[in-house]
C-alpha cells in the first residue's frame, strides 16, 4: 500500500498506461499514422545516437584490424628486406672476392718467378693509420721472416714476426720501414723511408734524390731491386708533393702507396723469386 502512494511509482504508472491505451484508441480511430510519426519523431535523437556509438564501436575495432594487418605486414616486408639485404652484401662479397682473384692470377701471369701464397689479415694495430697487420699464416705454410707482402695495386710492407699459423707484417709506412726505390719516369734511385708523422696521412718519403733530379707530382715509384727483401719493378705508389732542402741541395719525394692500406682484407705473401741481374 505503502509503495502505491509512491508519487513516482503513480507518475510512472499513468505516463506507461497513456503509451499504451493513447495508441491504442488513436488506431481505432484510424490516426496510427499520427502516432508512428511523433513515435520516430521522439526516438530520433536516440537513434541517431546509438547509430553514432555503433558507428565508434565498428571504427574502433576496424582500426584495430587494420592495425593488426599493417603490423604483420610490416614484419612481412622487414623479414622481406633483411633477406634482399643478405643477398646484396653475399653478392657484393663475392664480386669483391672475384675481382681480387682476377687480380692474382694476373699478378701470377706476369710473375710467374714468384711463388706466391694468399693470405687474410685478421688484425690490425689501432691507431690513425694502420701499420701493423696480423695474417692468418705461419710457418706452417712455409712463411719466414722477411718475406715481402703484396696486394696487386703494389708493395704492403714485409713479414717481421712469425709463429705456427699467424705471422705480422709491417708496412712500408712504419718508420722502420725502408725500400729501395726508383722514380720510374726519370730513373732517379733514392730510399723510400716510413715516417713517424707523415704515416697519419698515409705517405711515405721518398729521399736521396739528386739536386738535378727531375720528379714530379704524379711520378710513379717502383722497387729498385737494391736490398734483400723486395724483388724489383714492384709499384710502390705515385708521387704526391716535392720537397727541395737549400742546405743538403737535396730533394724529398712524399709518396702514397698505390695499395689501400687502410681498407686491406687480404694480400699475397711472395715467398721466394729469382733475382734478374742486370
Amino acid at each position: 500500500m505503502k509503495f502505491l502512494k509512491n508519487k513516482f511509482f503513480i507518475i510512472m504508472l499513468c505516463v506507461a498506461l497513456a503509451l499504451v491505451i493513447v495508441p491504442s484508441v488513436l488506431s481505432i480511430m484510424g490516426l496510427g499514422g499520427y502516432v508512428d510519426n511523433a513515435v520516430m519523431t521522439l526516438t530520433s535523437p536516440l537513434r541517431s545516437a546509438v547509430t553514432l556509438v555503433t558507428d565508434a564501436v565498428e571504427g574502433f575495432t576496424s582500426y584495430f584490424t587494420d592495425y593488426d594487418r599493417l603490423k604483420a605486414e610490416n614484419e612481412e616486408l622487414k623479414e622481406q628486406l633483411a633477406e634482399l639485404e643478405e643477398k646484396y652484401y653475399s653478392i657484393e662479397e663475392i664480386e669483391e672476392l672475384n675481382d681480387w682473384l682476377m687480380d692474382y692470377l694476373e699478378l701470377a701471369r706476369e710473375h710467374t718467378d714468384y711463388d706466391l701464397t694468399v693470405a687474410n689479415i685478421v688484425g690490425r694495430e689501432t691507431g690513425n693509420y694502420m701499420t701493423v697487420f696480423t695474417l692468418d699464416v705461419g710457418t706452417e705454410n712455409g712463411i719466414t721472416e722477411d718475406m715481402p707482402v703484396i696486394t696487386s695495386d703494389g708493395i704492403v710492407g714485409y713479414i717481421t714476426e712469425v709463429g705456427t699459423n699467424w705471422c705480422k707484417v709491417l708496412t712500408i709506412l712504419e718508420s722502420s720501414s725502408s725500400v729501395g726505390a726508383c722514380v720510374e719516369a726519370t730513373g732517379d734511385l733514392g730510399l723510400l723511408e716510413g715516417d713517424f708523422e707523415m704515416r697519419t696521412e698515409g705517405l711515405c718519403k721518398l729521399t736521396y734524390l739528386s739536386a738535378d733530379s727531375a720528379v714530379a707530382v704524379g711520378d710513379r715509384v717502383i722497387s729498385s731491386g737494391l736490398g734483400s727483401i723486395y724483388p724489383r719493378g714492384l709499384v710502390i705508389g705515385y708521387v704526391e708533393s716535392v720537397e727541395y732542402d737549400e742546405y743538403s741541395r737535396t730533394i724529398t719525394a712524399y709518396v702514397r702507396p698505390s695499395a689501400d692500406l687502410e681498407n686491406l682484407t687480404r694480400v699475397m705473401v711472395i715467398k721466394s723469386y729469382e733475382t734478374v741481374a742486370e
